[in-house]
């Protein structure tokens, strides 16, 4: 079995190398393919990815390359998670935002916006590539903004399936909250990608069948906790009775993180620090765990992720809980009030068909309302990607929640093509 990833210099692929050296029963990967057009980074990240294999004895061959064609030949699944522009590109994302008083973020509002206009035209080349060398592989895509992305691939007749680490973060901190295994945990989890709540949280039993909701419960014992790491008021959790994910509080709490923006160092430059640290860490050849510093990183439980969806597609896990997987599928009428092509992130049912999702209870207006207009901008977002046009970025601005004024997208407009010459061919 041949698996490729495509941003395979990315500095958290080696999490992904400790996941397959864990997980090799899930997915007895024979090759392992990283493509990265950055030489100076895939090096020593391959480096570390050879020895993380080793210690846990894996005897999967690792090839390091920069060519997309004959790196992805004939694989039987290509992850995606690329960066258009890098660190420099997400700091620029994360900072003019502000200067017109929105939030400043790489996969919401403006930022996001920029970060999808430079995103999906590559992600798009690069899957043709991949259809004319493995036309029968499934395509993971962890590239941000994922929902916009994987909407990209399907519309353009992909074997896709979207992946985000939103929801086994939460699986993984729920079940050690409530002292059981994570495979036994259940989430209600629905929404758009980055845009979710958990309305409910069931534990299997030895029979696998579902007990009651525990949310209630773990709000009341928890609360203050959860609430504290997503960094909302834990009466906004218990007033919804749902836990809605990190990025809600671009929206819940927009002015104070605003303010907090201004004051603070970006995410971006944090992490292009983190970066370059765990970058001369894997030039020691010695290292072969993944360090502590990546947790720092983001991205976590990545590899549990991503190892789980693949194996399921491919048909090579072995526990029945892994074909239950919360993904970025089509919605075909899942929540009814949206078009059937839209992207939703939703528990689904993984097999070699790849990504059916489940039904859902319906979601109350507080939610639909939110989920249904961030949609119509991610259309609008995916459009302007397409055909490029300073009047598509300021529609599908204008589109989104977090701007909605005409003079403000207008200016966000102006600074995006700015910033964003670079990548842009249409905007020079």
């Amino acid at each position: 079995m041949k698996l490729a990833v495509v941003g395979g210099g990315s500095t958290y692929t080696p999490e992904l190398a400790d996941g397959l050296g864990r997980l090799r029963e899930t997915l007895p990967v024979d090759e392992l393919v990283l493509v990265d057009p950055v030489i100076e980074r895939l090096e020593p990240v391959g480096a570390v990815v050879r020895r993380i294999l080793a210690r846990y004895g894996h005897p999967a061959r690792v090839v390091l390359t920069d060519d997309l064609d004959a790196g992805v030949e004939d694989s039987d699944a290509v992850l995606f998670q690329l960066r258009v522009g890098g660190q420099e590109a997400r700091g620029q994302d994360e900072e003019w935002p502000l200067d017109c008083g929105c939030v400043g973020q790489e996969t919401t509002g403006a930022g996001g916006l920029a970060k999808a206009l430079r995103t999906v035209p590559v992600v798009l080349d690069a899957a043709e590539r991949v259809r004319r060398a493995a036309p029968n592989a499934w395509i993971v895509d962890f590239t941000n903004p994922v929902g916009i992305v994987t909407r990209a691939l399907l519309d353009a007749g992909h074997r896709a399936v979207g992946l985000c680490n939103v929801a086994i973060g939460f699986q993984r901190r729920f079940a050690a909250m409530l002292d059981v295994t994570p495979n036994r945990v259940r989430l209600d989890h629905v929404g758009l990608n980055h845009l979710t709540w958990e309305r409910g949280l069931h534990v299997l039993d030895e029979s696998g069948e579902p007990g009651p909701d525990l949310l209630p419960t773990l709000l009341a014992e928890h609360g203050p906790a959860i609430a504290a790491d997503i960094e909302l008021p834990v009466e906004l959790l218990r007033a919804q009775s749902t836990v809605p994910s990190y990025y809600l509080r671009y929206f819940y709490a927009h002015d104070a993180v605003v303010s907090q923006q201004r004051h603070t160092e970006s995410r971006a430059r944090q992490v292009a620090a983190i970066e370059r640290k765990l970058l001369e860490l894997y030039q020691d050849p010695t290292l072969d765990t993944k360090p502590a510093l990546l947790e720092n990183r983001g991205g976590a439980y990545y590899s549990e992720a991503a190892v789980a969806l693949v194996g399921a597609l491919l048909g090579t896990t072995t526990d029945e809980g892994d074909r239950i997987q919360v993904a970025d599928v089509r919605n075909n009428g899942t929540l009814p009030f949206l078009p059937d092509d839209a992207v939703i992130e939703v528990p689904s049912l993984i097999d070699a068909s790849g990504a059916t999702p489940l039904a859902v209870a319906p979601l109350g207006p507080l939610h639909s309302g939110l989920v249904a207009h961030v949609a119509a901008y991610e259309e609008l977002a995916l459009d302007a990607a397409l055909r490029g046009g300073r009047d598509r970025v300021v529609t599908a601005l204008l589109a989104h929640p977090l701007v909605g004024q005409y003079d403000i997208a207008e200016a966000l407009t102006d600074r995006l093509l700015a910033a964003g010459k670079e990548h842009l061919p249409w905007a020079r």
